[in-house]
């Protein structure tokens, strides 16, 4: 059952909620994928902005340096925006789910380019290098301005029967980027194989099982045109993959126990099993 699997698609997102950045290769550190959510855009108040408020986010193109010191944004309708990163000011608070960070805010002039490309006053932050949150679940771990965990990890079965129960609602199905993963795997033949992997190694990495992602109204977004498309896949989600704790789940969030570089083709081994949670 998995020992075909491989890695199908890396994808690391530098701002929350923006759109991703699709590579071949990639480092895997503590906090996940190389500048994965190392940027956060937030109200004045310091609030992070979502596509749950602002599908706009959607549109938002980053493109960010090997080095991490040089960041362009991009969006219709917007010229680019370039800026060199800012490390070493001072830093401000952030909320993150009402939990408190803290932000090195980026200036005014990509505050203004986000504010008239969203129609909403915004503010742009980076990570700062002291950053030591701690993530939650089975397995601890840290990440940047990600939800949670540092890993969403999906399956291409796990979506190909959402998409069998998506027809037998009369729905279209849907792009893996809906789910905004940031490992896609081939090769599990069972759906939500990445449910019950408890411990796998991927490329020179080590990922331990953290917890199951429960899905929200992003998943209701269309990526590419930030437009909100009605209740799929949330309604077909909710028969057949409600929690027991409330919500919907669809995928998983892994920790890195061992970081390392790793490549689309890179086999997939899980090293331990344990049973789904639900």
């Amino acid at each position: 059952m998995t020992g075909g699997a491989t890695v199908a698609e890396l994808t690391y997102y530098p701002l929350k909620g923006c759109a991703g950045v699709s590579v071949r290769v990639a480092e895997i550190g503590p906090a996940g994928l190389a500048h994965d959510r190392s940027f956060m855009v937030t109200g004045p108040d310091g609030v992070f902005r979502s596509q749950r408020r602002d599908p706009g986010l959607a549109l938002i193109r980053p493109e960010i340096t090997s080095d991490g010191g040089h960041l362009t944004l991009r969006a219709p309708g917007a010229g680019p925006l370039s800026l060199e990163v800012d490390t070493t000011s001072a830093r401000r608070d952030v909320q993150l789910f009402k939990t408190a960070y803290r932000g090195i805010d980026q200036g005014d002039a990509v505050a203004g380019w986000l504010t008239e490309v969203l129609g909403v006053p915004s503010r742009l932050v980076r990570v700062p290098p002291e950053h030591d949150r701690v993530t939650d679940g089975r397995t601890p771990g840290t990440s940047g301005y990600a939800d949670s965990c540092a890993l969403h990890v999906l399956s291409r079965s796990s979506l190909e029967l959402l998409h069998t129960h998506l027809a037998e609602q009369g729905a279209a199905p849907l792009p893996m980027d809906r789910f905004r993963p940031n490992i896609v795997v081939d090769g599990w033949d069972a759906p939500h194989t990445e449910d019950r992997a408890r411990r796998i190694t991927v490329g020179d990495a080590e990922l331990g099982y953290a917890k199951l992602a429960v899905r929200c109204a992003v998943t209701t977004i269309e990526q590419d045109s930030g437009a909100r498309t009605g209740p799929e896949p949330l309604r077909t989600l909710a028969r057949y993959r409600r929690a027991a704790a409330g919500g919907v789940v669809f995928g998983a969030k892994f920790a890195v126990l061992r970081p390392g570089k790793l490549s689309v083709g890179d086999g997939v081994a899980v090293r331990a099993w344990g049973e789904p949670e639900r």
